[in-house]
């Protein structure tokens, strides 16, 4: 009801009746009369309840993007009522929101100590161990995290945070149980990369994809979105659908991919939510688009109806279930072939996903039943890479602390990705060649500590553990001409940065298990000309590095070798691989306009 035919003026209302005239208007689509009912009730009103009506007038300030007074409504509740937890959660949000971190901890903080109702207490630590992660203070985000999951064990999504914040820590066992939260539901709770991280086990990773499909994914659309579109002609149109192209893994390995594709053939578009800069990396892909359709601030379903009026044949969906995916845009089907590949290698239980790009070494034909998507295998290696990467000059070693009489073992592999029962084989790989050391990423305090702690426990000196700091692509890149030998992280392997070693010339040893995501580096090593670096077991895998330690010799024949035909190899042979794609693409296509 307008407000000016309410029969009482606004400041005789109750509360309830106020609360009752502006949901009113703002289902009649008019916030701003509702605010101004507020706004006028505060000023005239009855002095009882005056905090809640502040509270709902901040509500409906942030609602309508108006954070300064928001703001102002909210601590006009608090000044009322400085208990009032509600207000302190919401201002909270508002103040991370504006870049105000500090205070919105304050907040929450406050809200924890006033001791209020379990929900909202478990609420105010669950925003604390968030933005700490976010802040990566992670000792104190699992800390908050662990109070959270005392007040309530049933919470899957704490549960996966606080399992992945204590691999990134390095922090082992990684199932650590919490109050009632013991194994069993620290496994279900586990995400898909924390997953791929803990175990090679194909069921299990097919087992936390399908969870979350179907816990957080909307069901698809019962009629594919493209059935809806006229018939598709001309040249095939292939759309990338990423929020990844930029100096992200995927951007990084990607731009030949799509500055080769054959444009008398097809035409290439990008439906991406990557955010905007001028960065070299991000410009260089935008140029190789035919087409760029920005998804930032655009609904799932009104994504996916720009890609069905696109007439995209072939949807390539470059993140899956990583983070800042958008999952719910492939429910809809807007195109009549939709491929997951290179941002998650393995299996995304997404019901709108049917086929994954592969190679026989990383999806043989017995790990096919724990894939809800069909392959699409590649005649040599599954995953593209950029040939054009910017390296800066060699460093000599000193630049980083490396003995130059010494091998220098090294893996650059994010922390998460490291378990107790390799960084063992590490250890006794050190011990078994006392003339070496072990250069590793300082991704944080806590993870390199927890490494420290471990070394110290095989009798290992701290010493022999150099961490390198992060830096800026092309240095990374030159930075491996410094190691011997790459020691492969398992069961997550590495992929971007085998790669890069591999293209730097540095051979890499590593351990091939039974799921995708560990089968990578063998993949790479196998298209490059090295098979015999792969090992199927951890024993062979620690005796194979210990006998290339104490040979150097092999190791510079290893390095000599991709010096002289590494870049040549079928590894490296952008325009073909691009060529097999293509392949892949153009039969699906043509097959379903065929069926139209």
């Amino acid at each position: 009801m307008p407000d000016a035919v309410l029969n009482v003026s606004t400041p005789a209302l109750t509360l309830a009746e106020l609360v009752n005239a502006a949901q009113r208007q703002q289902q009649a689509g008019s916030t701003e009369a509702a605010v101004a009912l507020y706004r006028q009730w505060l000023q005239d009103g009855p002095p009882a309840m005056r905090h809640v009506a502040f509270f709902n007038l901040g509500t409906l300030l942030g609602t309508l993007q108006r954070p300064d007074e928001a703001e102002a409504a909210y601590r006009g509740a608090l000044a009322l009522q400085p208990d009032f937890p509600h207000a302190r959660l919401n201002l909270g949000h508002l103040l991370e929101r504006g870049g105000q971190q500090e205070a919105a901890l304050a907040e929450w903080r406050a809200v924890i100590a006033a001791n209020p109702a379990v929900d909202l207490k478990v609420h105010a630590w669950n925003n604390t161990g968030r933005l700490l992660e976010q802040q990566r203070r992670y000792p104190e985000a699992e800390a908050a995290l662990r109070q959270s999951l005392l007040l309530d064990a049933d919470q899957p999504s704490v549960i996966q945070h606080y399992v992945h914040l204590r691999q990134k820590q390095c922090a082992w066992p990684v199932y650590a149980p919490v109050g009632d939260v013991g194994p069993n539901r620290l496994l279900q709770g586990t995400s898909l990369l924390a997953m791929m991280g803990l175990s090679d086990d194909p069921a299990l990773q097919l087992l936390s994809a399908t969870r979350f499909a179907l816990e957080r994914v909307p069901k698809p659309a019962p009629v594919p979105m493209h059935k809806s579109m006229p018939p598709r002609t001309g040249k095939i149109r292939i759309g990338y659908l990423s929020g990844d192209l930029h100096m992200h893994a995927v951007g990084l390995l990607s731009p030949e991919l799509f500055e080769l594709h054959d444009r008398s053939r097809f035409e290439i578009w990008a439906f991406c939510w990557t955010p905007e800069s001028d960065q070299p990396q991000r410009q260089r892909i935008v140029r190789a688009m035919d087409h760029l359709v920005r998804l930032g601030g655009v609904d799932d379903t009104t994504a996916a109806r720009l890609i069905a009026e696109a007439g995209i044949d072939v949807l390539v969906d470059l993140q899956a279930l990583t983070n800042g995916a958008r999952p719910a845009i492939l429910g809809h089907r807007a195109a009549p072939v939709q491929v997951s590949y290179l941002g998650l290698p393995g299996t995304c239980g997404l019901p709108g996903v049917d086929w994954l790009l592969a190679d026989s070494y990383v999806l043989p034909p017995e790990a096919e039943p724990y894939y809800t998507e069909r392959p699409l295998r590649l005649p040599h290696c599954y995953q593209v890479s950029d040939r054009q990467r910017a390296v800066a000059p060699r460093p000599a070693r000193s630049t980083y602390g490396l003995p130059d009489d010494q091998v220098v073992y090294c893996s650059f592999n994010n922390n998460h990705k490291f378990t107790p029962e390799v960084f063992g084989a590490w250890m006794r790989i050190l011990q078994q060649v006392p003339a070496s050391v072990l250069w590793l990423l300082a991704d944080n305090d806590t993870a390199r500590e927890n490494m420290l702690a471990q070394a110290d426990s095989h009798g290992v000196a701290r010493a022999r553990l150099i961490f390198a700091p992060r830096v800026a692509p092309p240095e990374y890149l030159a930075r491996f001409q410094c190691a011997d030998l790459v020691l492969d992280t398992f069961p997550f392997n590495a992929g971007t940065t085998a790669s890069d070693a591999l293209w730097m010339g540095t051979p890499i040893v590593t351990l091939s298990g039974r799921s995708y995501i560990s089968r990578m580096a063998g993949s790479l090593l196998t298209a490059v000309g090295l098979p015999e670096l792969a090992t199927t077991t951890l024993a062979g895998y620690e005796a194979l590095a210990v006998l290339l330690g104490r040979q150097p010799a092999r190791i510079a024949s290893y390095k000599r070798y991709l010096a002289e035909h590494g870049r040549s190899s079928p590894l490296f042979d952008m325009p073909q691989l691009v060529r097999d794609i293509e392949a892949q693409f153009e039969r699906l296509a043509l097959e379903h306009r065929a069926a139209d």
